[in-house]
């Protein structure tokens, strides 16, 4: 899907999150900012490759957080974050590694084979227990998707959704608010990937399936054009849910990386970025 098809679905910058799952909201950001400034220059940078910075993501990358699953472009949101956050501590296009990280393994405890992984990981203190995380670089609201024609786009409440089939990707913050928000009759089904959970919503095998919102648009505007947004909703209380980059724990990175974040915010790179990848405008329903 190219950038052009993709700016033409709106999606929502205010609300944030979806991906991969934990119970509890994030308490705080990870690190405090480092006190000497040179800790943060690029060859004081306590990375795994000495002069190179090391990446990790899942495969496939999903549209719209990466382009033609392939990280290596610079196209998508969690691409262009992952470069801008890369030069801002000094490394060129060319000095950035890409490795492969299945989601679920990202936040297990241990060495890591990356300096950290952009995933689409919602902070939570359980995972922070066993893993750093950076300040957060995006939030997003829980989307449910049905079929259009099915009765539960008709739904208007957390709820009613409580009678229906529903499913999500394993690990994620979609499927815990599957079972601790939604709490519904039937036990939620639980996919291996996004495309299984698309697969057995056109399957009917599932009467909805939930993700993030900027996701969900693009599954119901280009890959499964019958179906629709029901609703939105926050996880926990209304409050709203974080994406960070996740580092092994205590790793002396973090500091440098919030930093970089820190500048990008005031300078308006991030929300460039959020501009050019993700629409800002959209009219979702909440759920109650």
């Amino acid at each position: 899907m190219s950038k052009r098809a993709f700016l033409a679905v709106p999606l929502l910058l205010a609300a944030v999150a979806c991906a991969p799952v934990d119970e509890e909201e994030p308490d705080a950001a990870a690190d405090p900012t480092p006190t000497d400034a040179s800790q943060c220059e690029k060859d004081n940078l306590p990375v795994l490759t000495e002069g190179r910075l090391t990446i990790g993501t899942d495969s496939p990358a999903y549209e719209p957080w990466f382009s033609d699953n392939d990280p290596t472009n610079g196209k998508g949101y969690e691409s262009a974050v992952a470069y801008a956050v890369a030069e801002e501590l000094g490394f060129g296009a060319d000095e950035v590694t890409w490795v492969k990280v299945p989601f679920n393994t990202s936040y297990k405890p241990g060495a890591k084979e990356f300096d950290f992984d952009i995933n689409q990981i919602s902070i939570t203190p359980k995972r922070a227990e066993v893993v750093d995380f950076s300040d957060g670089y995006y939030q997003a609201a829980q989307a449910v998707i049905a079929l259009e024609g099915s009765p539960v786009a008709a739904v208007s409440s957390i709820a009613e959704l409580a009678d229906y089939n529903l499913g999500a990707q394993t690990g994620t913050t979609s499927l815990t608010a599957i079972r601790d928000v939604i709490a519904p009759a039937n036990d939620p089904a639980v996919f291996e990937d996004t495309n299984a959970a698309k697969q057995a919503l056109m399957n009917d095998q599932v009467d909805a399936i939930l993700a993030d919102l900027p996701t969900a648009f693009y599954i119901t505007a280009v890959e499964i054009p019958k179906s629709s947004i029901i609703g939105q909703f926050q996880p926990e209380s209304g409050e709203q849910e974080e994406f960070g980059m996740l580092f092994e724990k205590g790793n002396e990175l973090v500091p440098c990386v919030n930093e970089a974040l820190a500048t990008m915010r005031d300078d308006g790179t991030l929300d460039a970025i959020q501009q050019e990848w993700l629409s800002d405008v959209v009219d979702v329903p909440e759920l109650q």
